[in-house]
């Protein structure tokens, strides 16, 4: 049943309630054989999970993840490359490939001879529409090479329903991909999707409600019980971090959004995007992508270890419950895998308390404009228009300007790359010809090297010119108010994530062995009978029943 309008207001609150668990760890209304295909793939994504935090939490989860801990478990799943970050590691989880084919090398690039004043492309940025830039994008999934799941199930037959909801624009198009039926993203004032689409009216519905629950404000949200521990100051600069609880004012939209609230309302969207649409009624499997973006925003703004994560992982727990139990109550048989597009890792003034005195923050020197500073020293070179290099520093990639050819170009590739192997945080920095000298890396993803890492990132002709990594537990970016850590690096903080699959009859267990995200995809597919090309997949299909039934095709 659809919720009244009412109900949101009462569902946030009782999220906010340590007191409050919902139906999602009772057995499911429906228990189709698994032999059948389920009428509906569920694809969740938590940005920012890392299987560190699946770790330390799953002991307290009591609603959507209880239902999840009984499927198939892979604590130790992979988003294999170096570009660490939303847009790459989205782009793997349905498509079963890695970066350097879906072409999504980072959240934005350069492209220095674009013909903008603006050289950075966003991700899913059509940056030829004039009315288009970085930071206000004209929404396409265009960048997006590789076909996703629900785009080889609308193709095999064009029923096929594939929608997707997420805070995030570029989370929602790269789990969907290019032939969609329904894409939803928190905007301004509620949920909005492509410039050429009118929204759902079920969407217009929802966004009214939303817009009533956002004025009227909101106070502090409540700390379960389990929090306690984790509700303590530390100081970061002239700021503490650890103790925040979510209050937002009347009629702000982004606190609202992103705070653990934002999360709870994806849900229901997604609930809504089901009934509207008609997904999982008929015989044809439906695809409903869901990101859940506010671990990823909490973990931005006051990292991973305070009563603001607490509070986060307690609600994201509800959200799912919320989105299990509606699907329950209408009957739809579901198969369900949850991942995360990449990890995390805390604030370095926490981690220090902690014991971990490595974990530092970026050195100035090696954002773009220091480098390019003893760069033009070294050689006396200096370009006529605009900067000489681009991104550097928290990128992990630095880009030249398109006014350097031939001798002048490799004179500053080689001095930067000097440059940066003798920083004390470089631990590696390659050139674009060595990285696609390397073939593509195989073989369990938790032993490759650095540069097999940042191959399976790299897409010529739009990463950059020089790759740097920094060494472990060195923080991109500078701390201020609301943002304190990140992610982005080659290490398995941020690589490592959980991978769960669930279905109602299925027989669960848990497997440490290493697997990747780009398994998402042929497993899904097998699940549903869909047969494709040798090479669609840089993943391999998992068998996730326990049974003695090989859920893979032979």
């Amino acid at each position: 049943m659809r919720l009244l309008p009412s109900s949101i207001a009462l569902a946030l609150a009782l999220a906010a309630s340590p007191a409050f668990a919902g139906d999602a760890a009772n057995a499911p209304a429906v228990a189709a054989s698994t032999q059948e295909p389920p009428r509906l793939i569920v694809a969740i994504s938590v940005d920012q999970f890392s299987a560190d935090l699946f770790a330390e939490y799953r002991q307290h989860f009591s609603k959507g993840f209880t239902r999840l801990l009984k499927g198939a478990v892979f604590p130790s799943g992979f988003q294999s490359h170096a570009a660490t970050e939303t847009c790459p590691g989205h782009s793997t989880l349905l498509t079963g490939v890695h970066p350097a084919r879906t072409g999504i090398t980072a959240n934005s690039w350069f492209e220095p001879g674009l013909a903008r004043a603006e050289k950075e492309v966003y991700c899913v940025e059509d940056e030829s529409d004039p009315r288009s830039s970085p930071d206000n994008p004209v929404v396409s999934p265009k960048h997006l090479k590789a076909p996703t799941l629900g785009d080889l199930l609308k193709k095999r037959d064009p029923r096929t329903i594939n929608a997707a909801v997420s805070v995030k624009d570029r989370a929602a198009v790269m789990m969907s991909g290019h032939d969609t039926d329904a894409v939803y993203w928190f905007g301004k004032q509620g949920f909005t999707t492509f410039l050429d689409r009118k929204a759902l009216p079920a969407v217009n519905a929802y966004n009214a409600e939303l817009g009533r629950l956002v004025a009227a404000g909101g106070g502090e949200m409540a700390v379960p019980g389990f929090c306690a521990p984790y509700d303590r100051a530390t100081s970061v600069g002239d700021f503490t971090i650890g103790t925040y609880k979510f209050p937002f004012a009347k009629g702000d939209f982004g606190a609202f959004s992103e705070s653990p609230r934002g999360d709870l309302a994806t849900a229901q969207m997604a609930v809504r995007l089901v009934d509207e649409l008609g997904m999982g009624k008929d015989a044809v499997p439906d695809v409903l992508s869901v990101s859940f973006s506010d671990t990823d925003k909490v973990g931005h703004a006051f990292g991973t270890e305070g009563v603001e994560m607490c509070i986060q992982m307690n609600t994201l727990d509800t959200a799912l419950g919320t989105l299990f139990d509606a699907l329950d109550a209408r009957g739809i048989d579901y198969e369900v895998v949850l991942s995360a597009d990449h990890g995390g890792f805390d604030a370095p003034e926490r981690q220090h308390q902690r014991g971990n005195r490595d974990a530092v923050r970026i050195d100035p020197a090696l954002t773009a404009a220091s480098l390019e500073q003893e760069v033009s020293r070294r050689t006396g070179i200096a370009v006529q228009q605009g900067p000489m290099l681009y991104g550097g520093g928290e990128s992990g990639s630095v880009w030249l300007s398109a006014e350097l050819t031939g001798a002048r170009k490799q004179q500053v590739v080689d001095a930067l790359l000097a440059i940066l192997k003798a920083n004390p945080q470089i631990e590696g920095a390659f050139s674009a010809d060595e990285i696609l000298a390397q073939p593509m890396p195989e073989g369990h993803p938790q032993d490759w090297n650095l540069i097999q890492k940042v191959r399976a990132s790299f897409v010529p002709g739009r990463s950059g010119d020089v790759q740097m990594l920094t060494r472990r537990g060195v923080v991109p970016g500078k701390a201020k108010p609301f943002k304190v850590a990140s992610h982005g690096s080659p290490w398995d903080y941020d690589r490592r994530v959980p991978m769960l699959f669930w279905r109602a009859g299925m027989q669960g267990f848990e497997q440490p062995d290493p697997v990747e995200t780009v398994d998402i995809a042929p497993t899904l597919a097998a699940s549903v009978g869909l047969t494709a090309p040798a090479g669609t997949w840089d993943g391999r299909c998992l068998d996730i029943d326990a049974s003695g039934a090989d859920s893979c095709p032979s």
